[in-house]
């Protein structure tokens, strides 16, 4: 089982742990959601047992919902034991460069990385927690969006910071690893030439990935998933002097900035409507305009910079539930990057094909739907071959 847990919600997957053919996936969503009850679906083969029967209690937490779920799957999918649980881990630091085993040992380390995901690691945490107490037998491994992003060259980790710094583990680590390693993967298959390729993973959390030879070189993503491209509620890069400002000047409490940049910013502080795209873009409000505007504006800067990295740019993927969805915002961001000579093919983007670029296009552009709980069970596959 593959379990990915997100801020209010926590995803899985079932797979065949000989052949990884996909059985069943759904999750858990309105986890600690004031005035809405946390929700549980399924859907694939055995989505009908597995959804027969009461689901977890309403007022759930993460570590609830995972030990919902384990009974869940013992009661109701007797026939398929579990032999092992995948998870995504947000941070593993620069200690952890592949996926790992986890023993309580290895769970107190990534506590200690909490810090630097903060609205992220402890949910991501909560469930391996859960099982290791519930089910201390059963094997878990943890996959890490950071890990992807080591193959980096130095200059592309190092902040302009005195040296004690990155010493200290002050680095540039990007995330969105496992979404960037099933395109890389996705791209191989489809026996795409390497080159030099951006993706962008588009979603609630956004940020773009340059890749030469399908290996990550830069990201816009740095210290914590904060950084980079403008989000849903998450501002992006910022002005570190505005923040000084805030804190200085207008007596902001460094609780009161966090709140600020991760869950009142983005999409949603600036069209004051939703920090959903689909809501923005069903909207005539002018802030809902100027924000899905402001949005690809800075996608597109971002894109210039990380294909100045590269030397040029042969390939711009877009995916994640904003880039395998919104045509209208693939079409915004890409009339920024004529420069670099993409061409979209306006017809295919509006059908959401897999090809949008035009023939006549230097750059192709793909639309490729990512699988985070993909990778994450080929990764436990592996190590319960090891194990």
């Amino acid at each position: 089982m593959a379990l990915n847990a997100g801020s209010s919600s926590l995803k899985f997957a079932l797979y065949d742990a000989a052949t990884r053919a996909p059985l069943c996936r759904g999750g858990v969503t309105a986890i600690k959601e004031k005035d809405r009850p946390a929700h549980f679906s399924a859907k694939g083969e055995a989505a009908t047992a597995l959804m027969a029967g009461e689901g977890p209690s309403p007022d759930t937490d993460h570590e609830g919902a995972a030990r919902w779920l384990i009974a869940a799957i013992g009661e109701r999918l007797a026939e398929l034991p579990l032999a092992a649980v995948g998870h995504r881990v947000v941070h593993g630091g620069a200690e952890f460069d592949r996926p790992v085993l986890v023993t309580p040992d290895i769970l107190r380390r990534l506590e200690a990385l909490s810090p630097l995901a903060p609205s992220h690691q402890p949910h991501n945490l909560a469930p391996i927690r859960s099982l290791l107490d519930s089910a201390p037998r059963l094997p878990q491994i943890a996959c890490f969006d950071t890990a992807f992003h080591r193959t980096q060259p130095r200059l592309a980790q190092l902040f302009p910071l005195p040296r004690e710094f990155a010493e200290r583990g002050v680095l540039r680590y990007g995330f969105h690893g496992l979404s960037y390693q099933f395109i890389a993967q996705e791209l191989r298959r489809l026996e795409r030439a390497p080159g030099r390729t951006i993706v962008a993973h588009l979603g609630h959390g956004a940020s773009l990935c340059a890749m030469r030879d399908l290996e990550s070189v830069a990201t816009t993503m740095g210290f914590t998933a904060l950084d980079g491209l403008m989000m849903g509620t998450r501002s992006g890069a910022i002005d570190p002097g505005l923040l000084l400002h805030l804190v200085m000047q207008e007596g902001y409490s460094p609780k009161e900035v966090h709140a600020l940049l991760y869950e009142r910013s983005g999409l949603l502080g600036v069209s004051e409507i939703s920090d959903d795209l689909r809501a923005l873009e069903a909207s005539a409000s002018p802030a809902a305009e100027e924000a899905m505007a402001l949005f690809a504006y800075r996608a597109a800067r971002e894109i210039g910079s990380l294909a100045s990295a590269l030397n040029g740019l042969d390939r711009l993927v877009f995916t994640a539930g904003v880039g395998e969805n919104s045509p209208s915002m693939r079409a915004r961001i890409c009339a920024y990057l004529g420069f670099l000579g993409l061409a979209l093919d306006d017809a295919a983007n509006a059908a959401n094909a897999q090809v949008i670029s035009a023939p006549s296009s230097r750059v192709e552009t793909l639309v490729l739907p990512t699988n985070e709980e993909a990778v994450i069970a080929e990764a436990a596959q592996a190590l319960l071959g090891v194990h």
